[in-house]
């Protein structure tokens, strides 16, 4: 009997670590240079590690979504490197604005980006959930 309390003890606590990551989903429209772009941005913080972003952006009316691999640092920039590397947004978060630049693989162009968070609901954030998860499975299946 204190065997079965304590496993089930144990398996409260785990079940409380994990649960203590947050998570939060943010989504971002503005433009590169004269293009309306819409960003989806996954950030997930755990207690004691680093903050985890995955992401995703398209080119309003233009273009398919388009995978993002994000590293962040200490002053907030963002480095998102598109999958296959079309291209790298290199962006600073200010309050609910993200700015900088898209920049070209090979280096020869540079757009300005800017960015504002967009109020959304829950029920619009998974359809966005939804249309990363089938872009990360597009993107890493072998």
């Amino acid at each position: 009997m204190k065997l079965k309390m304590l496993l089930v003890l144990l398996m409260l606590v785990s079940i409380a670590k994990l649960s203590a990551q947050e998570v939060k989903t943010y989504l971002y429209k503005g433009s590169i240079d004269k293009f309306p772009v819409t960003l989806y941005l996954h950030k997930e913080v755990s207690g004691c590690g680093p903050v985890f972003y995955k992401g995703m952006y398209k080119y309003d009316k233009l273009s398919k979504w388009l995978y993002l691999e994000i590293s962040d640092d200490e002053q907030s920039r963002l480095v998102m490197v598109e999958g296959g590397i079309t291209g790298i947004l290199s962006l600073k978060k200010s309050g609910d604005t993200l700015q900088g630049f898209w920049i070209s693989p090979d280096g020869s162009r540079k757009l300005t980006v800017q960015l504002k968070e967009t109020p959304t609901t829950n029920k619009m954030m998974e359809s966005y959930d939804r249309k990363y998860e089938d872009l990360n499975y597009e993107m890493n299946d072998c």
